[in-house]
């Protein structure tokens, strides 16, 4: 039996990265793969722990076909690399950092996948990126009326999406994820 493609989304700021690293080692356990992205930009870039390519390179491997999914937003180029087609037909689950801007696109390719929106609360978006200090003022502003609109759908490109609120501690939203998770994807199988 396939394993389930876990499409994981939400703004910049929300800690999709953070809740990522955090649940990797129980993800691990309950059959299920987190995918490194492919982004053009350097490997020293702060951010997640994504495998850092020229944009050559990238549209090189996109030609060929070295991604299930690819996209552009935010003047990069994001690719989840084809080896997740392979993971899936073992019966393995893969969960990807995605984006609600190709989640049309994701779905059109992996109908049965399962949609999980990671929202916070504006107040806590705004000190996340006012922290991490890649936005300036204005970029700040425009990442905050972008959260407003994540937070307003009950579904996306008609799906049942599961919605993670990440505005309080970390291990809490862990905790929903897999426990979601379990309920989730094939009961019994994870």
């Amino acid at each position: 039996m396939d394993g389930k493609l876990i499409f994981l989304m939400g703004p910049s700021g929300s800690g999709k990265d953070s809740l990522i690293d955090a649940a990797r080692g129980q993800l691990e356990v309950l059959n299920c793969v987190v995918v490194r992205r492919v982004i053009t930009r350097s490997a020293e870039a702060v951010g997640e722990d994504a495998i850092g390519i020229s944009r050559e390179e990238f549209e090189q491997r996109e030609r060929e076909g070295g991604f299930a999914l690819s996209w552009r937003a935010n003047g990069l180029g994001y690719g989840i690399p084809i080896e997740i087609d392979s993971w899936l037909k073992e019966g393995r689950h893969v969960l990807v950092n995605g984006s609600r801007g190709h989640f049309a696109e994701a779905v059109a390719r992996y109908h049965d996948l399962l949609a999980v929106l990671l929202s916070v609360e504006n107040d806590v978006l705004r000190k996340r990126l006012e922290l991490r200090g890649r936005e300036n003022h204005a970029e700040i502003e425009a990442r905050l009326l972008r959260n407003d609109l994540f937070t307003a759908d009950a579904s996306i490109e008609g799906m049942k999406v599961y919605r993670l609120d990440n505005s309080g501690d970390l291990a809490e939203t862990v905790g929903n994820l897999l426990k979601w998770l379990r309920v989730s994807v094939v009961p019994g199988r994870i």
